[in-house]
């Protein structure tokens, strides 16, 4: 399976990806309330099941910050005491019927799916994943205890406890953060993330940090894990989360397996991810794992340290089960304010404030929509940000659906090149009488009322003989639009101006040809392209469409 490939240089990368992944992935089990061996579990199984069914030769698949942070917003409300033996069965369950969604949908071929939710909507939900999740750690970076409540009461609890934080916690953690991101900065090749670590567990072993009062990671059980069975008398109230997180692994999953793929790699097939993933996540979910799904960060740096197949992935796995079986007992050692500290920073990189200038400076509307997703996670939490945010992409797309571009056109003087009216070009020609416009998009149901009431605009204030609409930009005519042109046209005829269609798609073509609109307009009023029915119109002579 790996043959033909450089053996040696995916070892070298799966053991860095390793060094980067293993420390992040224990600390995303703390995001979602877990413990922080299943981030372990969810390293060894995902990431090895996927090295042998994924189409993606450098994904690094484990989980991310955003999968973290759902699951653990739909644990605290199925598992509300946080009782360790019923938090772990409803893991498992939600993993499991996380991985069967995901493989159900590569079986139903539904790979498109990931396309319902646009990328500024994606740069609005992350950004406010990214600000849900700095505040649900600042607590552990503060050595704050209190119970967690929604977005606004932690704010408020915070606020009130900083009078009561403990100073050598906030050193610690604040120190992670410093180490973390200057590694980041002036060393962008080291495995920051197992640095920071392994300097905590020395420190905190060495002189005793937890006689200060900080918070350690506690006994972490050496060994396989488990197997953990799944509840399912918990399916009713796990399915509608379980297909949110499998549409956000999804979605994580393919846009970063496309990122990373070289040119001479084939491209990452949707349908086989979606079993990859789904698979590696329901068997993960027997072994104690969370979620899992391709992870940007952990693929960049398995990329860049020279992954050229999936045997690199197989050394990350390998290397989890390694610090399973020997060294559990140190991780152990291992500080919360650290954890807190490693999440913080990886989760600011969420929050793209370039993203959301950039989008703002091309299309202020779409605009509009990533700050109505980031305002939904915020505001009504993050399972519920992702139906803003697929609702969002929905509404969106309606109302580009329903206002299909409609321009007029002129000549660019001395050419055969028809181009919309702009302030730029004056001197464009025009043709007395001819009234030359092109729609753009698909013509249904949804837009047909609209682009009527566009046509009637322009004949009221253009007042033609005749009105030459140039199809070249339309790919498909529905039905219910096609009797509106047939309709639009007898209103027209009626009034005494003429109604020319020119470069109609062959589908398009085939429509019109087998509806009264064939013989309405004959071959007098359909052309090849718009220089033809011009010349036609002003001196008839051209040839019409066959």
């Amino acid at each position: 399976m790996f043959a033909g490939f450089k053996l040696r240089e995916d070892i070298v990368a799966g053991l860095v990806t390793a060094a980067v992944v293993i420390p992040k992935a224990m600390a995303y089990a703390t995001i979602a309330g877990l413990p922080v061996e299943v981030g372990l579990y969810t390293v060894l199984v995902p990431m090895a099941v996927y090295a042998f069914l994924g189409s993606s030769r450098p994904l690094s698949v484990s989980t991310t910050t955003t999968i973290a942070i759902l699951t653990g917003a739909e644990l605290s409300q199925v598992v509300p005491n946080g009782d360790p033996t019923q938090l772990l069965t409803a893991t498992a369950t939600l993993t499991l019927l996380v991985g069967l969604a995901l493989i159900l949908a590569a079986v139903l071929r539904l790979g498109f799916v990931a396309s319902f939710i646009s990328t500024p909507v994606l740069v609005g939900f992350k950004a406010g994943i990214a600000v849900v999740i700095i505040v649900d750690q600042v607590p552990k970076l503060l050595g704050l205890h209190f119970e967690k409540g929604g977005f606004l009461h932690n704010i408020g609890q915070i606020l009130q406890g900083l009078g009561h934080l403990s100073w050598p916690t906030f050193a610690v953690g604040l120190g992670t953060i410093l180490l973390l991101t200057s590694l980041e900065h002036f060393r962008p090749r080291w495995p920051a993330p197992l640095i920071a670590v392994g300097a905590a567990i020395a420190c905190a072993g060495l002189f005793a940090w937890n006689r200060f009062g900080i918070d350690l990671v506690g006994a972490i059980p050496s060994g396989l894990p488990h197997i953990t069975l799944p509840q399912f008398s918990l399916v009713q109230a796990l399915w509608p989360a379980a297909l949110g997180i499998a549409l956000m692994s999804f979605t994580e999953t393919i846009a970063v397996a496309r990122t990373f793929q070289a040119q001479d790699e084939p491209p990452p097939s949707p349908n086989r991810e979606l079993i990859a993933t789904g698979a590696g996540t329901a068997i993960g979910a027997l072994l104690g794992a969370m979620p899992a799904g391709g992870g940007m960060s952990q693929t960049a740096v398995n990329r860049s340290a020279g992954a050229k197949s999936q045997a690199s992935g197989l050394t990350t796995a390998v290397t989890a089960l390694v610090t399973m079986l020997w060294l559990a007992p140190l991780l152990g050692l291992m500080p919360q304010a650290t954890l807190a500290g490693l999440v913080i920073v990886y989760s600011v990189g969420l929050f793209k404030l370039k993203d959301f200038r950039d989008i703002l400076r091309i299309r202020r509307v779409e605009f509009i929509w990533a700050v109505v997703a980031f305002a939904g996670v915020i505001l009504l939490g993050t399972l519920k940000g992702i139906i803003v945010a697929i609702i969002v992409s929905l509404v969106a797309l309606s109302q580009q659906a329903t206002h299909p571009r409609l321009y007029v056109l002129r000549r660019k003087r001395g050419t055969n090149v028809f181009r919309p009216v702009s302030d730029e070009n004056p001197d464009d020609e025009t043709f007395p009488g001819l009234l030359l416009v092109r729609p753009e998009g698909r013509l249904f149901f949804l837009n047909t009322d609209r682009l009527a009431e566009r046509f009637q605009a322009l004949v009221a204030e253009f007042h033609p003989k005749v009105i030459v609409i140039d199809m070249a930009g339309v790919f498909d005519i529905e039905y219910s639009a096609l009797q509106a042109l047939i309709a639009g046209e007898r209103r027209l005829r009626e009034a005494g101006i003429q109604v020319v269609l020119v470069g109609l798609a062959p589908e398009a073509l085939e429509m019109v040809r087998r509806s009264p609109l064939d013989e309405t307009l004959g071959e007098g009023r359909m052309f090849f392209n718009l220089e033809m029915a011009v010349r036609h119109l002003e001196a008839p002579a051209a040839t019409p469409m066959e």
